[in-house]
């Protein structure tokens, strides 16, 4: 079993409504005004966007579940970032020869191979990773919430060795060089920001952040003119 990283996306335990959220630009227009409007866009409509969403009870047990199957100790790098891009360069830099992923999205490319031409992003690090062959191996861990299914990937599946895991079929004693904890914050929404902070303390290790800018969410007294900005966004 080889060097791996373990990487987490919040959305993993995000329950929703709203699938079709789908982005895959990460900047302050998406992670915080686009969900300003599209709160304001619901409660035109009667309805309150933050029901739209429940955070998974798991995040509670997570951690102590993890640490019976993924090798962590005090030499076991943690990242927290706002982007899940940022998994590409941690894989590099720890040479991990695999990655096991736990997400709502595969992260392999959306559009067949022709979507690993791009530049790196978000929505196709570890496609990359795989055809660069930078590793040899990707274990997805699918969020019980996810609309995908691993027939979308026919062209990577065929290719590249990706399995497809449930949470109780890991194996132990899987040996972790580097965790990295994302928001996607053009997914998930700013409310939950404090249980995200929550969740990353729970691990108990020191973590470094890169790039995750603190969110405000408040819809108290939201002024006309910042209304029609965000609508306008």
């Amino acid at each position: 079993m080889g060097n791996s990283l373990l990487s987490i996306d919040w959305d993993y335990f995000i329950s929703t409504e709203n699938q079709g959220i789908v982005s895959y630009v990460e900047n302050k227009k998406t992670i915080i005004d686009a969900w300003y409007k599209r709160y304001i866009q619901a409660k035109a409509k009667g309805k309150n966007l933050q029901k739209s969403f429940q955070l998974s009870q798991e995040t509670e047990k997570f951690w102590d579940k993890i640490k019976q199957i993924f090798q962590i100790n005090e030499n076991t790098e943690v990242f927290v970032s706002d982007s899940h891009t940022i998994s590409y360069e941690i894989a590099k830099k720890h040479k991990c020869s695999e990655v096991y992923l736990f997400d709502a999205h595969s992260d392999l490319g959306y559009g067949g191979l022709q979507s690993l031409e791009f530049e790196v992003n978000c929505a196709n690090w570890l496609g990359k990773l795989l055809k660069q062959q930078e590793i040899e191996k990707a274990h997805i861990i699918y969020s019980p919430f996810t609309k995908e299914q691993p027939e979308y990937f026919k062209q990577m599946n065929n290719i590249f060795n990706i399995n497809y895991l449930q949470f109780k079929n890991l194996p132990s004693g899987i040996k972790t060089s580097a965790i990295h904890i994302c928001r996607s914050g053009a997914w998930c929404p700013p409310w939950f920001d404090n249980k995200f902070m929550e969740f990353i303390q729970k691990l108990g290790l020191p973590y470094k952040v890169i790039d995750c800018p603190t969110r405000k969410w408040s819809t108290r007294n939201i002024s006309f003119a910042d209304q029609l900005h965000y609508l306008l966004t």
